[in-house]
């Protein structure tokens, strides 16, 4: 399976978004899934995700949420607070143009995690499934640091500052961090405004859980560094009633799921998951909730 050269994609207010596809499936795909990636990284890193998911009879696409990777916009930087769920949601009307009738599938890591789980429980689009990956439902902040973006994001919303992420916590592969630190792509930057929806976006997440509309998979690290497991674990207790949300915890595992020397399990789960709800007839009436 190969990777179409990646592109961009015009918005309605002149930006562009990175785009990248993993196409190479059977004429009949099981689904569409559309990756989205974390803080300060880009959609480039997830090809050994999508060619597994291709292998597996899945189309896959993904993009550099704005600020990000190959789209444009301040490294970091949001032009208003919601900026990257509704360039999700021109992603899923694409989509469906695209692929029309095919299952709509969002799998969401860490900050992408929190910005599919935001779509989903602001209800923008239907879409047929939702994989979160290390999901931002609870960053690691202090009081005092919320209370500080809330000041910043009213007085200061385009200053942008480092991000603080150590790129050690993100895997117990020696290999990981050098190679996110080498890539040109990331970026080391957080604005007050995608800081100020990083605090705030997961209790609205939260307060939907109990009636989650969408078949998810919660995927999360026992010993993350990077967000609260406490988040993932709130919110798999709070959608229990809805019959929805399917979680696996993997205590030992660092941030980055996908990327941790012992990732088998992580991927047994998700392919186990996406195979029993989407069949190879690609249509949605072929989900299972």
């Amino acid at each position: 399976m190969t990777e179409s050269p990646a592109r961009t994609i015009r918005t309605t207010d002149g930006q562009s978004l990175g785009v990248r596809e993993w196409l190479a499936t059977p004429s009949s795909p099981r689904a569409l899934v559309h990756i989205t990636h974390g803080l300060a990284e880009h959609a480039g890193p997830y090809a050994h995700v999508a060619r597994r998911l291709n292998a597996l009879g899945f189309a896959v696409r993904a993009h550099d949420h704005y600020g990000h990777g190959l789209s444009s916009g301040a490294r970091g930087a949001l032009p208003h607070r919601l900026r990257l769920v509704d360039d999700l949601a021109l992603f899923v009307d694409d989509a469906n143009a695209a692929f029309p009738g095919l299952p709509v599938v969002l799998l969401g890591h860490s900050m992408g995690g929190l910005v599919a789980a935001s779509f989903v429980a602001r209800r923008l689009r239907p879409v047929d499934g939702l994989v979160l990956s290390s999901p931002a439902l609870s960053p690691t902040l202090s009081a005092a640091q919320k209370g500080l973006i809330a000041v910043l994001s009213r007085l200061a919303p385009n200053l942008r500052v480092g991000n603080g992420l150590d790129a050690d916590d993100l895997s117990h592969d020696p290999a990981v961090a050098p190679a996110y630190l080498s890539d040109p792509l990331n970026h080391d930057r957080i604005g007050a405004r995608l800081a100020r929806f990083l605090a705030d976006e997961g209790a609205r997440v939260m307060a939907a859980a109990p009636q989650w509309p969408v078949p998810t998979l919660l995927l999360y690290a026992g010993a993350d560094r990077l967000v609260r497991p406490e988040g993932s674990r709130d919110f798999a207790a709070a959608a229990a009633s809805s019959g929805q949300v399917h979680a696996f915890a993997f205590e030992q595992h660092f941030h980055e799921l996908f990327n941790e020397l012992d990732a088998e399990p992580v991927f047994d789960a998700l392919e186990q998951w996406l195979c029993e709800r989407f069949s190879f007839d690609g249509r949605r009436a072929a989900a299972i909730a």
